[in-house]
């Protein structure tokens, strides 16, 4: 049995709660991966699962992946024509000023031999929405939810920087790297819908992380 929870599983889906920490994709310099875990994930199926999508190696939480091609295929689908329901949950290191509201920024990728790769906000750059709203204050530092409509790379870090004028806790790109020991994003929940057969719904609970900062997660 492998040691990631599973959250959600039928015959051509697995929802898994990554762990923080736990990249996706085996990293240039080697080290652990999520590859690691195909083969005990496989679950009796002859295939090992494949992600559909992907979270940071920061992000906790909801990942989905297919166990077949054909799964594989109508899932991405699905994630392009916005129909899939993210919920992700994290800490800011601040308070902002309103308590909820919705961010339109386009981004864009740049990159320098200094800092390396970064998402910048620019006109010209892909359209990103993302739905906020605050859901806990405790000493200094707000809880937020987020529904992102759509799903570019570090899209809620920079709109929460950008934006909202603060960065996420423990965030070292888009912040400071202070205060926790990653970045304090958590994909919570995810709900993607399948033509003739019930959607597929998982929910992740709030990490220790979360918890040990005195947050709990009002929507389980």
């Amino acid at each position: 049995m492998t040691n990631i929870p599973i959250l959600f599983e039928d015959g051509e889906a697995l929802v898994i709660d990554k762990p923080a920490g736990l990249p996706i994709e085996r990293p240039r310099r080697g080290g652990a991966s999520l590859e690691d875990h195909f083969e005990q994930l496989k679950l009796g199926f002859q295939r090992p699962p494949m992600p559909v999508h992907r979270i940071d190696t920061d992000t906790s939480g909801c990942l989905l992946l297919a166990r077949n091609p054909k799964a594989l295929k109508r899932f991405a689908k699905a994630f392009e024509d916005r129909l899939v329901e993210k919920r992700y949950l994290g800490v800011l290191a601040g308070v902002p000023s309103t308590s909820e509201g919705t961010i339109e920024l386009s981004l864009s990728k740049i990159s320098s031999a200094e800092k390396g790769w970064r998402m910048i906000a620019a006109k010209k750059g892909k359209p990103s929405i993302t739905h906020w709203r605050v859901l806990a204050e405790i000493d200094g530092h707000a809880l937020l939810e987020f529904r992102p409509e759509t799903g570019r790379t570090h899209q809620i870090r920079v709109h929460c920087q950008a934006c909202l004028g603060m960065s996420l806790l423990g965030d070292p790109v888009y912040g400071n790297g202070k205060g926790a020991p990653r970045t304090m994003l958590h994909a919570a929940a995810i709900g993607v819908p399948r033509d003739g057969k019930p959607p597929i719904a998982a929910t992740a609970p709030l990490p220790r992380d979360f918890t040990a900062l005195g947050f709990v997660d009002g929507q389980d």
